[in-house]
């Protein structure tokens, strides 16, 4: 990852968040049916929970638990860009509400669930903009969290804690106990939360694993003498609750990655993502097995490996794992695996970068077998094929998860879902973390094979303000800011629509810059205007447009500088782009950003 630093002027708060629109329509809200009532805040002595984000989208997870005067914060993740987003780097939760009136000098603490930054990217963006209050998070969440904070340089030190499975901490009118779930990466914790109002369970990303790798199975004894304490409301991650049935177990992956390592003749490359601790401690166990050598790439991938390496969490024999990766070249290549980060297909990854040629030493070699342990994110598709095609050509051997399942999702599915809320037995549920659909299926699983009643079933969107008694629950009339607030660069919110919009339309249809020299007595053009054109048409083919658009430029000055009165250049300029953009667009059915510079001369 790119080191990035940044400026705290850059980021302080600041009151124009409302005008950092994502360059998308407002989210929708659903009929009022699928949710409890809809009413104005009655009584303070209601317990308030309000997703700042992570609903309705996979990513980006951070909810508040609110109690008079005091706000629990449970995960400060981010999320990718969409593809429509031009040179944004992350999208992150929107902070205006803790921002205004000074609210976040209530914060009593935030509680992580899990090391995966979904959960925790958001923090080196967020934390000190909200007064840094103290984060407690089990050792790798920590381990991970502290490593990455080390590239912004001059951010104030993070007030980090460290909990186990079993932790109690007291943070204002809550109790937070922390207890292990299994999800793909070690240390996942969910969390049974005290409140002055009733007990409420947030389940973190989990499933259901009696053999998972490097760690415990799920302890469902704990579980359900969690439930035995009376639960008011379950949070429950959504992400598998359309897939019907149960999560694969990490045994089976393993079973799977055995026999690819069994039959392969020349080096195994296998791309993963680089927090799936459980994915590389299996292929340093079958590499141990079967005499291989295992080398990493990228930078994530080393970090964590570095991390889960100094925690316990990852463990391997004596001259097993290469120093550098350039190393592997001094052995057979049938004793050699890489692990690196990519499989996705993203351009700066190790796997892009060994397969074009561009890794410094490491290329693809004929008989190599390449492994995608991971499906592919939505919108990644296209890129992910792309790349299989290329290593095809290159003579590879290619494995991913649709050929074998080599890849685990971390998410229950249906039935563990089910299993979780029989066991917990809440009087209301929430369904968190993931697109409508996900949430809605875990709701609608709810009701119509829990047994739930439907105003006991909050099914709702960022920006919600949930109010919770003993007796019941309503979704409050006013919403709070819940925008995609963008970080580019060192910049945070401050690419908003109408950047954005630019940022497509040159990525479209290009540039056109026109040069003109008015005389300021008269308001003729001198000479014949200069057109510079990027990304829009090649000038010299298009000589007969070019005499078109130079007349037209020429009659549009003259004719708004004809009168003889004062010249209002600002109204000449605008005048030229918007005759000049439509001008341009019924000829070639494309619309550059035109950008006209008038020089007043005489």
């Amino acid at each position: 990852m790119i080191k990035k630093e940044i400026k705290l002027e850059n980021t302080s708060p600041r009151n124009d968040q409302k005008h950092h629109h994502s360059g998308r329509p407002q989210r929708k809200h659903y009929p009022h049916h699928h949710h409890p009532k809809t009413e104005e805040p009655i009584n303070s002595d209601m317990l308030k929970v309000i997703p700042l984000a992570g609903l309705g989208e996979v990513g980006r997870n951070m909810m508040l638990l609110e109690y008079k005067d005091s706000i629990l914060i449970i995960d400060v993740g981010f999320r990718m860009p969409e593809e429509n987003m031009p040179g944004i780097d992350y999208i992150i939760p929107d902070i205006s509400y803790l921002l205004k009136d000074n609210k976040y000098k209530n914060i009593v603490g935030v509680v992580i669930t899990h090391g995966h930054y979904d959960h925790i990217g958001a923090i080196p963006y967020i934390m000190h903009r909200i007064g840094n209050p103290p984060i407690y998070a089990s050792p790798l969440s920590r381990g991970i969290i502290i490593k990455r904070q080390e590239e912004f340089t001059t951010l104030p030190k993070l007030d980090i804690n460290e909990v186990k499975d079993g932790s109690n901490i007291k943070l204002g009118p809550f109790e937070v106990e922390f207890f292990r779930q299994n999800h793909n990466i070690p240390d996942n914790m969910g969390l049974f939360i005290k409140t002055p109002v009733g007990n409420v369970v947030h389940t973190s990303d989990f499933k259901f694993d009696n053999f998972p790798v490097n760690e415990e199975p799920t302890n469902f004894e704990k579980l359900k003498a969690i439930g035995k304490r009376g639960i008011l409301l379950l949070l429950s991650d959504s992400t598998g609750a359309e897939e019907e049935g149960h999560s694969l177990s990490e045994k089976e992956i393993f079973a799977n990655m055995e026999k690819i390592f069994e039959a392969a003749k020349g080096r195994i490359i296998i791309a993963t993502f680089s927090s799936l601790v459980n994915r590389v401690q299996q292929a340093i166990t079958l590499s141990e097995k079967y005499g291989r050598k295992v080398g990493f790439i990228g930078h994530s991938m080393k970090s964590n490996v570095e991390i889960t390496k100094k925690l316990g969490y990852l463990k391997s024999q004596k001259g097993t794992l290469l120093k550098k990766v350039a190393d592997a070249n001094k052995y057979p290549d049938k004793n050699i695996t890489i692990l690196c980060t990519g499989a996705q297909g993203e351009e700066s990854a190790g796997l892009m970068k060994v397969t074009t040629g561009e890794h410094p030493s490491i290329c693809i070699k004929p008989g190599d077998t390449i492994v995608f342990s991971s499906s592919v994110i939505p919108g990644n598709e296209r890129t992910v094929q792309m790349l299989k095609d290329d290593l095809l050509r290159q003579k590879a051997k290619v494995f991913h998860y649709k050929m074998m399942d080599i890849h685990a999702g971390g998410h229950a599915q249906r039935e563990e879902l089910k299993e979780m809320i029989g066991m917990m037995n809440p009087k209301f549920f929430m369904p968190v973390h993931g697109q409508f659909s996900m949430l809605y299926a875990n709701a609608q699983m709810a009701q119509d094979e829990c047994g739930f009643k439907e105003e006991n079933v909050i099914l709702t969107d960022n920006g919600k303000i949930i109010d919770i008694s003993p007796e019941k629950a309503f979704i409050e009339k006013r919403e709070i800011p819940s925008e995609y607030i963008m970080v580019d660069g060192l910049g945070i919110g401050d690419v908003g629509e109408i950047v954005l919009r630019d940022r497509q339309m040159l990525a479209e249809d290009g540039i056109f810059v026109i040069i003109a020299v008015v005389n300021r007595k008269t308001g003729k053009v001198q000479d014949s205007p200069d057109i510079i054109s990027r990304g829009f048409i090649y000038l010299r083919e298009s000589k007969d447009l070019l005499y078109q658009t130079r007349k037209k430029i020429i009659q549009t000055i003259e004719k708004a500088t004809a009168s003889g009165q004062v010249v209002n250049w600002t109204y000449v300029k605008d005048n030229v782009r918007n005759t000049l953009g439509d001008f341009l667009f019924e000829k070639t059915k494309r619309r550059p950003m035109v950008l006209p510079v008038i020089i007043e001369v005489g």
